[in-house]
């Protein structure tokens, strides 16, 4: 059921439901590239400009290059205003390395981690890495905590493992090709006042490119792009995290933000897809 706001309030604080994904930036998997360094900061800078205060990094994309570019990005903006969100990688999950991590990313981010991700389930025992992780919040290095690519059973061993925090978000993988959450995941955070951030939200294109998603932004004067986000953000809780390395498509992306699908159209785009659920 559509939902009518820019943003999901998150502990007190209000953020874009529609976030700036940073997944290629800076390089690849653990590979730094600086070559397209100024079109990424100027698409990053123009998102915020646009509203979207929420943005997702982590310490493997770029080799930490890209937080490094949310850093130059973000410089001149009222840093309460942001929600920087970025991502441990299971190699670093052991007690040992979770704080050497999570300093080497804020250090590279310039700045204080709103929310910090388990970037996916690591062979360390879960409860030794979110003690850990815990622990970073009275460092004051973090805000909240978090867990990427998990399901509820390991979500519910993660919670029980902490002694005075909870779990803020869940970030997973989803899209109109992708609803399996819509099961699980989602009415999980739901029900216990978690926000879910959907990564590939676009499936690399192809959602932007759909024809029947076209013919009903029609109606909007929306991109098949645009109307596949506000189909996302009509879920509760969740906040939509597409890829954000040029202009154009940062504006494009943002602009889904502001407006609504009728419910007719939402509940219509939602049977349309159901085989993916």
């Amino acid at each position: 059921m559509p939902r009518d706001t820019k943003y999901f309030k998150i502990i007190g604080q209000e953020v874009s439901v529609i976030g700036l994904g940073t997944w290629g930036m800076g390089g690849g998997y653990w590979t730094r590239d600086t070559s397209r360094d100024a079109q990424e900061v100027a698409a990053l800078r123009r998102g915020i400009e646009l509203g979207a205060t929420l943005i997702d990094t982590a310490e493997m994309y770029g080799a930490g290059h890209a937080e490094e570019l949310v850093a130059q990005a973000i410089k001149g903006f009222p840093r309460e205003e942001l929600f920087i969100v970025t991502k441990l990688w299971p190699s670093h999950a052991a007690a040992d390395q979770v704080e050497k991590a999570a300093r080497a990313s804020a250090k590279r981010l310039g700045t204080y981690i709103d929310l910090y991700l388990l970037h996916a389930p690591a062979d360390v025992p879960i409860c030794e890495t979110m003690r850990a992780m815990e622990r970073l919040i009275d460092l004051g290095i973090v805000r909240h905590i978090g867990l990427s690519n998990f399901g509820v059973e390991a979500i519910e061993e993660a919670r029980s493992c902490l002694s005075k925090t909870d779990i803020a978000a869940i970030q997973n993988r989803h899209s109109l090709l992708y609803r399996r959450d819509e099961r699980t995941v989602i009415p999980y955070a739901a029900r216990n006042g978690m926000m879910y951030m959907a990564y590939t939200p676009l499936e690399k294109g192809r959602l932007a490119r759909d024809p029947f998603l076209a013919e009903i932004g029609k109606k909007y004067g929306k991109t098949a792009a645009q109307v596949a986000l506000n189909w996302q953000i009509g879920l509760e809780p969740v906040v939509s995290i597409p890829k954000a390395s040029k202009i154009e498509h940062v504006e494009e992306n943002v602009g889904a933000m502001g407006w609504r699908l009728s419910r007719e159209d939402w509940e219509l785009i939602s049977e349309h897809y159901s085989s993916y659920l």
